[in-house]
């Protein structure tokens, strides 16, 4: 749950950190770089956590946390890499496939793990 809490919130406190830097003074290495990497690295780490601990995931009742945890912030990042690979770069169309592979295989993953 730590590494799925870390790859969530960094992306979010470079947001903040760039929305109150562009505020309180003229900072210019505060670009829309250091928010758009960690977006599109965010999911990579997901993915990570997902292959990772699998096992445990699906076949045990206290990792259905872990497994719908990854599932909301895969969503979540989804829609936002989606915005972020219209708005910023291509490249953020490989997280934006790392989102939906994990939303996609979940549900099968689930139904061939033993109970």
């Amino acid at each position: 749950m730590k590494l799925v809490a870390t790859f969530t919130l960094l992306p979010v406190l470079c947001m903040a950190f760039v929305d109150i830097g562009g505020r309180v003074s003229d900072i210019d290495w505060f670009t829309r770089d250091f928010v758009a990497w960690p977006l599109m690295l965010a999911p990579a780490g997901f993915l990570f956590v997902f292959v990772t601990y699998r096992e445990s995931t699906f076949s045990s009742p206290s990792g259905s946390h872990l497994n719908r945890t990854t599932k909301v912030v895969s969503g979540m990042y989804l829609v936002l890499n989606l915005i972020t690979a219209l708005a910023y770069s291509w490249l953020a169309v490989f997280s934006v496939l790392i989102c939906l592979s994990i939303l996609v295989t979940g549900p099968i993953l689930k139904r061939r793990a033993p109970r």
